[in-house]
């Protein structure tokens, strides 16, 4: 059965898309911890991130650095925080989190809310800075 990321993969389910190979996706949370939190995906489904090959997860985390760089420019953070969980989607991912102090990348906090103005906003705002 295609996990919500895989059908957001084949386009059945829209994104807010910030960047994109012929392996990996990245697009913004829509549950997001803060503006600019981004899920970094390989395309092909797999579970368990420690369950790709070596090749894929090595490129999966080349990935989220060039990702991470971009998000680190658009939104005015200390740091990009990083964290893969796994629990809430039987699919690979990384998660991107913008951050002020280590309590923003508690998974237990509320979540921010975004119109689709907002949300289409802020990944024109991550994309502009992934060639720079």
């Amino acid at each position: 059965m295609a996990t919500i990321f895989s059908k957001i993969v084949t386009g059945e389910i829209p994104c807010y898309k910030i960047a994109e190979t012929n392996e990996y996706l990245a697009f913004l949370d829509v549950r997001p911890l803060a503006a600019g939190h981004t899920l970094i995906i390989p395309k092909r489904e797999t579970d368990y991130i420690f369950e790709l090959e070596d090749e894929n997860y090595a490129g999966l985390w080349l990935f989220a650095k060039i990702v991470a760089g971009a998000v680190k420019q658009a939104i005015p953070c200390l740091k990009v925080g990083v964290a893969v969980v796994g629990l809430e989607v039987p699919h690979a991912h990384i998660h991107l989190v913008p951050l002020q102090n280590i309590g923003d990348l508690n998974f237990t906090n509320q979540r921010k809310e975004f119109s689709a103005e907002e949300y289409k906003a802020i990944a024109a705002d991550i994309r502009q800075y992934l060639n720079s």
